[in-house]
């Protein structure tokens, strides 16, 4: 396989990726939460408390809901893309934390953790070649020594 192809093949399996990902983030998690107003955020942000912060859970719960939604278009379109990454693998961690403190939800605790190792990884890899940012921004190439 030539190193052209791979590079390609690279790309399409990071596309389909953030797709897939960034997708169900924006269509799945995150408009259910910030379509459902102040009390499903309240409930949102209530996960905080496992992490010793208990004022204003309405705030915390609107910006999961939004690092959610924002953050799934930012990895769908490969834009501000690391960042993005950062943020959903904190709420990641939060999510874990009330997995594991609510014992009906410690059976659900493998998914906060593999999605939070999917967006860490991304976050180390990067979006790929096929992205809004590399577009928009661009990076020079570096030659090859």
């Amino acid at each position: 396989m030539t190193e052209s192809t791979e590079r390609n093949l690279r790309n399409i399996g990071l596309l389909a990726l953030r797709l897939g990902i960034g997708g169900m983030f924006v269509f799945w998690h995150g408009w259910d939460k910030i379509s459902h107003g102040t009390a499903k955020w309240e409930e949102v942000g209530g996960a905080m408390a496992f992490l010793g912060v208990t004022f204003y859970p309405v705030f915390w719960g609107l910006v999961a809901s939004l690092t959610e939604f924002v953050g799934g278009l930012c990895i769908m379109l490969g834009l501000f893309f690391r960042p993005a990454c950062a943020f959903l693998a904190f709420t990641m961690i939060v999510a874990v934390n009330l997995h594991y403190h609510v014992p009906r939800m410690r059976p659900m605790i493998s998914y906060p953790i593999e999605i939070g190792i999917v967006v860490l990884s991304l976050l180390i890899i990067g979006p790929g070649d096929w992205a809004l940012g590399k577009l928009l921004w661009g990076r020079k190439k570096t030659p090859r020594a």
